[in-house]
């Protein structure tokens, strides 16, 4: 498994794990990142924000918020 910030530009994977405390993980769920939800990483560049794609939503996070995020795959389509 790979964190969220290590996966390439372009790359799909689906989350396989929130860490955090309650209420990151309870933002984050909110917006619709939960286990089980595919996600593509529109752009990473290095110490800026990851912006990625899921559920028909772009969705921009911050580096320390996509490192508690736990992805398998992260192939690059």
């Amino acid at each position: 498994m790979k964190r969220l910030s290590e996966l390439e530009k372009d790359a799909e994977g689906v989350i396989a794990s929130v860490k955090g405390d309650a209420r990151f993980i309870s933002r984050v769920t909110s917006i619709g990142l939960t286990p089980g939800c595919t996600v593509m990483v529109v752009k990473n560049e290095k110490n800026r924000p990851l912006l990625v794609y899921s559920r028909d939503t772009m969705i921009a996070l911050n580096r320390a918020e996509c490192d508690l995020i736990e992805v398998e795959g992260g192939h690059v389509k």
